[in-house]
Order: structure tokens, then sequence, then C-alpha cells
């Protein structure tokens, strides 16, 4: 995971590349791993977080995780509680049934044109991102999963080359909660959805059209299946 959990803050900001090639700063790394955090459901809803409680549970000080909370804010994903901190916001089941379904229309015909359209070596070039989504599940590690389940999706996506695209999905992922992946990781299954992503890649290289629908079919499906049940 880009942030870390330590007890020190670290000294210099991580050095990892997000879409299109650029550095993402710390701040904005920050801000992934908080939205990765209130998506898997470690940061959950109704609940006030102080900056300094959040800035000591991920390893960094008090003033990004501040600046974090204040642009997330204004996403809507929390609201300002004064004096306190943030308070995690609530979303509906109907909430989540919306999202997930503009993500089948938009997701699915997207990356079947893929298997037809996209370079094998741009395809392979996320195949790291993949095994670490892999990696993260076998470690029970939600945040990183959801965050290298962020990156590989939407660069997939990028390869359609429109970006419109891909910010809205990015919206709607950060707008997701998957509050079922901690009883996934405790029943042993969530390494198995992890492992679609690697399946999915080598359907794509394999310009396999009608197995990559179905991958992507089953695997969405999990965004309102096993992902979301609650504990």
């Amino acid at each position: 995971m880009a942030v870390q959990r330590a007890s020190a803050p670290p000294t210099t900001a991580p050095d990892l590349p997000t879409l299109g090639g650029r550095k993402s700063s710390y701040r904005e790394r920050v801000v992934d791993a908080l939205r990765a955090a209130m998506i898997a459901g470690e940061l959950r809803p109704g609940e006030v977080y102080s900056a300094p409680t959040l800035a000591a549970r991920f390893g960094v000080s008090a003033t990004p995780v501040r600046e974090a909370m204040l642009d997330l804010a204004k996403e809507g994903l929390v609201d300002t509680v004064p004096n306190k901190g943030f308070r995690v916001t609530a979303v509906s089941e109907k909430q989540l049934d919306e999202y997930t379904q503009i993500r089948a229309l938009i997701e699915i015909p997207t990356v079947v044109g893929l298997a037809g359209s996209a370079d094998p070596v741009s395809l392979e070039a996320l195949r790291p991102a993949a095994r670490e989504i892999v990696h993260a599940a076998a470690a029970g590690d939600l945040i990183a999963y959801v965050e290298a389940d962020t990156r590989f999706h939407l660069g997939l996506l990028a390869l359609a080359g429109n970006a419109h695209l891909v910010e809205v999905v990015g919206d709607l992922r950060g707008r997701s909660r998957l509050y079922g992946l901690t009883a996934l990781v405790e029943a042993g299954r969530l390494l198995a959805s992890a492992q679609e992503h690697l399946e999915l890649l080598d359907a794509l290289v394999d310009r396999d059209k009608r197995a990559v629908r179905e991958i992507m079919t089953r695997h969405l499906g999990h965004v309102r299946g096993q992902w979301a049940a609650h504990d």
C-alpha cells in the first residue's frame, strides 16, 4: 500500500505511478488510502474520526490526513464535525445498486471491446497490478486490495482511450462500499475473487470476447453480492 500504517510517518512521499504515468503527490496517496479504507469498510459510516487518530492508524502526519479528508468532504464521502473530526457518510442499498448498474452498463461492453482492440503489450503491463491484488488478498490487506483493484480496473478502462469514461467509473467506485471483504478474508474466499483479474487478462490477451464478457459479468456481480454483505 502506498501509505504506510507504521508507528512513525514516512520521511518521503511514496514514488508510485498512477494513470497516464503521472506521479501522485503524498497528499493524493493519503486520499487514495483513506478512500480505499472507506470502500473496504474499515472506516464505518456514521462514525467520527479525528485527523490525529487516522494519522496514527495510517502512520502519517495529521496535516495531510486533515487535508485529504477535506478533499473527500468535497466529494461527499465524509462530513466535517466541528471540533471533532470527520463523519463517514452512509450509502444506501439503493444507491449501491444504482452505482453497480451504471458500472455494468459502462465497463462490461468497454472491456469486451478491448478484447479486439487492445495492444497485448499494454494489457501485459497491467499484470503486476493484477498480481498485487492477489498478494493483497492473500495477506488480508483490504486497503491494499482496494487500491490495487482500482488501479487495475481504471488502467484497463484507460486503454479504451476515453478519459471521461475512466473519470465516471472512478467516481462510482469511490462511492461504493464493499463491507463483505472482511468476511471473505476470514473465510479464505477473497483470493479466488482476486485471481479473476489474472483470468480476465488472459482472456483479453487471447482475444476471447465471450470469456471476457463472462468474467466481467461475474466479477461485477460480486460488488452487490458477496463483497457487499454487511457484517
